[in-house]
Parts: structure tokens; sequence; C-alpha cells
């Protein structure tokens, strides 16, 4: 082989060595698919960072690790290392995942970081989450079929108890503007750290909602999601507060002042929408916080709901807590089981933290002869659970 010969074919080695490599960093980071679902349903997570030691996966989709949370330890989503390869790129591919809605996001050398590839985040507080569907099951209720639609509206309402103008969410079913009917109505509140977006954000409440009436498997419903942070008049990004840093637990939280004003927005919603009045036509449920807030209110209110739902719940006030709502609640509960209803449901993880004292609140509900239905699911304190519970407890509405 000549020199020049030989000359031509090593550049040509080595302009196929380039190309190949060049096919393999992409062109621009936009151009990655992260994540990249598969038809087996496993997941390709890929990240993009060449100076990086490490890039670890933080997902619900990995089995469960002990955290310290300010409750104590529980449980938490779990964790794995993405491999690096030569070019810079990070990469793990999950096994395959049943149909659920997942959350994740990285850690690169200890720094919390959204996937920049994935435009789909919800925030709850301060925490800003990446977040994807596996269908084909559960997840189909969270995703908007080609079906009928309902509308959802931001309203502000007076509440003089308060004695400020206030935020809150309503999803109203499809049909409602073409039509004269009446609706019952659910309250769905939202737990610490949240507020009158989380339900549909994290939730997912009118998917849920649209998917279960259009299948004829819940009966068309209004349904109110309040902001349960008393001193807010609307969440973060949405009130006069404006832009400032979340936190978890705002001032005058679970101090009993959001159940006490709580038939401010009754009344207004009442009046304002098309509603069927009487008890049998009102449901209240949420979740933590807003499950605290759910037994609360309807054992303050004890012949104002029909229908009683409580996921994960927080079930008794702080120490500190003076607030008249929280006294005489053996009394409270007698009168309400006395009045009557038509459900109460208690919904828990066996993981969960408030495993113990929602096992504790059955047994006083037990000792008091209160009839209630109880679903206990698997994992802890984590949406999948809250989205399930939500699509279970609607189906038992009206």
């Amino acid at each position: 082989m000549t020199r020049k010969l030989l000359t031509l074919v090593c550049l040509t080695l080595s302009l196929s060595q380039l190309a190949l490599k060049a096919q393999e960093i992409p062109a621009e980071p936009e151009s990655i698919i992260s994540p990249n679902i598969h038809e087996n349903h496993s997941v390709t997570f890929t990240f993009f960072a060449p100076q990086a030691d490490t890039v670890k996966l933080i997902s619900d989709l990995l089995p469960p690790e002990k955290i310290m949370t300010r409750f104590g330890i529980q449980d938490g989503p779990g964790s794995v290392l993405l491999h690096k390869d030569q070019n810079g790129l990070w990469t793990y591919t999950s096994d395959p995942l049943e149909s659920e809605l997942y959350s994740f996001w990285y850690l690169v050398d200890g720094i919390r970081v959204p996937d920049p590839n994935s435009p789909y985040v919800f925030r709850n507080g301060s925490t800003v989450t990446n977040v994807f569907t596996i269908g084909g099951g559960q997840a189909d209720l969270y995703g908007d079929q080609d079906i009928a639609h309902g509308t959802v509206s931001r309203v502000w309402y007076d509440s003089p108890t308060v004695g400020i103008d206030r935020r809150l969410s309503v999803y109203l079913p499809a049909g409602y503007e073409e039509s004269s009917e009446e609706y019952p109505v659910l309250y769905l509140l939202h737990g610490a750290g949240g507020d009158e977006e989380s339900w549909l954000a994290h939730g997912r409440t009118a998917q849920i909602m649209d998917n279960l009436i259009a299948s004829g498997k819940s009966k068309p419903m209004i349904v109110v999601m309040p902001n349960g942070n008393v001193s807010q008049d609307g969440g973060y990004g949405y009130g006069s507060y404006g832009f400032q840093k979340p936190v978890f637990l705002p001032p005058h939280s679970m101090n009993g002042e959001f159940e006490a004003s709580f038939i401010d927005i009754v009344n207004f919603v009442e009046d304002r929408f098309r509603i069927k009045s009487g008890k049998e036509y009102r449901a209240i449920a949420g979740l933590s916080m807003g499950g605290f807030h759910t037994m609360h209110i309807s054992r303050y209110y004890p012949n104002t709901f029909d229908y009683v739902g409580l996921f994960s719940a927080a079930i008794l006030p702080r120490e500190d807590a003076t607030g008249k709502v929280y006294s005489d609640i053996d009394k409270n509960l007698k009168v309400q089981k006395d009045n009557g209803l038509k459900l109460y449901w208690i919904g828990i993880g066996k993981t969960d933290f408030l495993y113990e004292a929602n096992t504790a609140y059955r047994k006083k509900l037990d000792d008091l002869n209160f009839p209630y239905e109880y679903r206990e699911s698997g994992e802890g304190h984590i949406w999948k659970n809250w989205r399930i519970y939500l699509s279970e407890f609607a189906r038992k509405l009206f």
C-alpha cells in the first residue's frame, strides 16, 4: 500500500470515528429525549453533564428509601446512580413499570436539579418535580382523553370570617354552562405545602373527574378546591404576596381558623353556582393537612356533609392549638353520627407516617359506634395514593 493511500485510509477512519462520536453527543442538549418511554414500559433517563462527577436519579418509580423529615423517619422516593459514557451522557433504564404517574428529579454532584429536557413539572410548596405517565391502566384516568371536558376556573370569594377576599379553584363538569341543571358539590382540600392549585396539578382532579363522569363511573359534580392556608388570599404567585418564597406551613396553619371560616366558602359556592341544596348533596375530602381539616370541619359543622373522605389524614390538633374548633371532639363526633351520614371514608398507606394516628382514630370511631369505610393501600404519604383515593371516593358520591 502506498504512503498516500495509507494516509487516505487513516484519514477516512479518523473522520468516521469522529462522525460516530458526533452522533453520540447531541448537537444541542435540547435534542435529548428524556424520559424516553419504551414499548415495554421501561423508561430511559438521559442527562448531559460532561463535567459532573455523579448524577443520581431520585424517583417514586424506584424502591422507597428511609429519609429524615420534620415528622421523623419515613419512606421517601428511591435513588439510583446513572452511568456516564465517554461523551458525558449519563443514562439509566428502568425495569418495565406499571401504569401510573411518576415524579423524578436529579442530584448532580449533590445539587437538586430538574430534567432540562422535560418541560413537564409540578410544584408543591417550594418543591418542583418532573413528571411522566405510563398509560394502559390507572394512569389513563390522569390524561386528557377524547371525551367531553369540564371547565376549571379560579374565582375569588369574600370571607367575612377571615376578613379578606380569597382565591379558590373550581371544576365544573362538562355541560354545566349549557344547562340549567343543579349539581352536587365536592369540597377537596390540599395538604401542607400545597394551595388551591395542588389538586389540579399533582392530583389531576380535572382529568380524573372528566374520565369518571364520561365513563358513567361517577355522577357529574362540581369540585371546589380552596386554599387551606388561611393567612393567604391566594397561593404562591397568585395572591397579594407575589413571588415570595413558599413555606411548608404559613402562619395560622392548622390553628382552627380555616375550619371555623369554612362556611364562608360553602355560602359563596351555593350562591355563585347551581348547587343542589342539602347535606345529601355535599361532600368534603382532603389529604394529610386537608384530611385534618376535613375531619374537623365535618365535625364542627356536623349536619352539613353527608360524605366525608380522609386521605392519609393528620388527626389531632397541635399541642399549642387553642381554636374552639378543636374542643369537644368526641361530643361533636357523636352528634355527627346521630345526624347520619351516607359515607365516612378513610384511606391510608401501610407505611404512611400517619398510619398509627389513623389506627388510633379508627379505634375512637369504633368506640363511638361511628360507621366508616376503610381503605388500606400500599406505600406511604404520596400523591400516588391520593390520586387513587380520589378516583375511588368520587365513584361513591351522590
